[in-house]
Parts: structure tokens; sequence; C-alpha cells
């Protein structure tokens, strides 16, 4: 069985082929950092637009380098939501079409339920496991009971995770993305210089707030002498600004783990996905705390963190495998929580 993934949601455009048993046959990607640079974050209908131009040559560039034709597909996959819609819907009709005229199943995947799948193609996790979606739009932390079920234990209340690093990079002046550039520049800075706050740290619960760091980090800038920032002034509010969203972060998954080794007695992993998943600080720290609740802590490879097309079709293995396909008049889906019964909250998607 192969299945085609195409993955539209934001900022890259993929299209991957994989097969039944996880083989990664192909994966084509391209990154459009470079459109929206100037802007300092990403502009959906620019991104709409690369989606558009690109996609049929990253579709075809995909199934050549995996060494097949169309009617060797067992089905297709394209995320159907969350996200910047436009380019949502470049995915998905791009898919619907392939689907129509070579007669193959769609299936069309939750885009977070592409991180949330990741850990069982890389690593054969098993449910339930513990998940940190953490990226530049999705911060939550869920118990995956299996495919298509999951229980939300905590959500961001403001911003996200990725987005708050982007932030705080633009302040600083790093540029964008913002998550790599800071961890480049916290390397040589010292994480005890700006006492930033730690929200909702110790408090019950296991909801996120990044808000207040955010201002805590415009404040420390404004403090300093007028004029550009120094390297060094940089590289301290960087690391300090790490170091405060990593101790929130593992503060608040403690807390989860509580909960789930109570309620999901034979679980046995911490998976964190996601692109703020390939922050060396959070995943050494993240160790530690699923030591101290006696899980396992797995994170995919970084490629396999950041949005690509082949956790897109290995959802749609997933699902496949049970039977499920959808219909060729599925809408696109701007948001779409993985816990539809989970109170809403701000930025729960």
């Amino acid at each position: 069985m192969f299945v085609l993934g195409i993955e539209t949601s934001c900022d890259e455009t993929a299209a991957a082929v994989v097969e039944g048993d996880g083989r990664v046959l192909s994966h084509a990607v391209l990154s459009q950092i470079a459109e929206h640079l100037p802007y300092g974050g990403i502009v959906p209908e620019i991104a709409a637009r690369a989606h558009l131009a690109n996609l049929d040559r990253l579709v075809a560039r995909a199934m050549a380098d995996a060494g097949i034709g169309f009617s060797d597909l067992g089905g297709v996959a394209a995320t159907a939501g969350p996200g910047l819609i436009g380019g949502v819907i470049v995915g998905l009709m791009t898919a619907k079409a392939i689907a129509a005229v070579h007669k193959i199943p769609l299936m069309a995947v939750n885009h977070l339920e592409g991180h949330a799948l990741t850990a069982r193609l890389t690593d054969k996790v098993a449910f339930p496991y513990l998940l940190l979606l953490i990226s530049g739009g999705h911060c939550q932390i869920l118990a995956a009971e299996g495919v298509g079920r999951y229980r939300r234990l905590g959500t961001t209340l403001d911003d996200a995770a990725g987005e708050a690093f982007d932030k705080a990079a633009k302040m600083l002046g790093l540029g964008y993305p913002g998550g790599p550039a800071i961890a480049r520049a916290a390397l040589s800075g010292d994480p005890k210089r700006f006492a930033f706050p730690r929200p909702l740290k110790g408090r019950p619960g296991c909801d996120f707030s990044f808000s207040g760091l955010k201002t805590a980090v415009r404040l420390a800038a404004e403090s300093l002498p007028p004029g550009p920032l120094a390297e060094k002034d940089i590289a301290d509010i960087a690391a300090s600004f790490q170091a405060a969203m990593v101790d929130a972060i593992a503060d608040r998954v403690a807390r989860a783990a509580e909960i789930f080794c109570r309620d999901y007695p034979g679980g046995e992993a911490l998976v964190v996905a996601g692109g703020v998943a390939a922050n060396a600080a959070l995943r050494a720290r993240l160790v530690q705390t699923a030591t101290k609740s006696h899980l396992s802590l797995i994170a995919p490879p970084p490629a396999l963190c950041t949005d690509n097309a082949i956790m897109i079709a290995w959802a749609g293995i997933e699902r496949l495998k049970l039977g499920l396909s959808d219909s060729l008049d599925f809408k696109a889906r701007p948001r779409w929580p993985l816990d539809p019964t989970a109170p809403k909250a701000a930025n729960a998607r």
C-alpha cells in the first residue's frame, strides 16, 4: 500500500509517498521562508499563492522519486485543516482531483493528528501516550488514546509557544523564523541575567500562557540604553527567554503527566511533536520531566517535527488501515480541534 501525502496548511508546500509499513519513498518540500521574511511572519495570501504555484510540480517530483504511478497508489491524504484556509484548500482540492481521476480513497487529515501520529511512524509508539503538541500555531497537551481519539488536558490561554518565539525574536531583531534564531542566540547568553516570569508555573491545571513572557522581553529590551541592542544583551535576553519558556512548559507537562499516569496506567511514553519540539533545550528538559514520571520521551527527528507531508501520508495510512476514508465533498476547516469535547479556549484548534 502506497499513500501520497500533501501538506499545505501554512508556509511549507510538501508532497511525500509513504508505504504502508512506514517506509518513506519520497519527500519533496518547498519552504516559503524567503517570501515571508520581509514581513517578519507569514502572510496568508502569499502562502496560498505559493502553494498554488508549486504544488503540482512537487507532487510530480514525489511520485517520480518514489518510482510509482498514480495507479499504484492505495490512497491520497491531504491536510484538510486546521491552518491558513487558502493554503488548506489548495492542497485538499489537489488531493480530491487525484482521488477522483484515479478512483482511489481520499483521507482528509487533521494536521494536528499528523503531528500526533508521527511518533508511531518513527518509534512505533503504542497507544495510549501523553502528547505535547507545540508549534507556531498550536500549544496543547493531550492523552492520545487512538487514531481519532484524543483527550485534551491543557491548552494555551493566549499565544502558542512558537508564536512567542517568533515575536520575541522580532523584538530582538533576530529575524524569522524566531525559534531557531532564539536558540542560536541563547547559546552564548546568560540565562540568569533577566528574571523573566514562568507563566502559570505551580498553579493548578495544565494550561499554558505566554503573552506575559513576551511582554517581559519587550520591557527588558526597553530598559537597556537607547540605540541598537548590543550582541551580548541580545544573547542574554534570548537565553533568559528560552530558559523561562522551558521551565514553564516543563511545569505544565509534569502536571499533565500526573493525570496521564493516573488515568492511563498502561501508558509508557511522553511524545513531543510540532516545530518547537526541535528546540534542543526543551528536549533535554523534557527528558528529565518524563523520567521523573516514569515515562519515556519520544521526540521525532527535527525534520519531522516541522510541517511535512510524510506525517500526512502516515496519518492517511493509519486511517486507511482502519477502513476510514472521506468523501469528495469534505470541506476544508480553518479550525479543527483534536478533542471536540474540550471546552473552548483561546487558540485551541
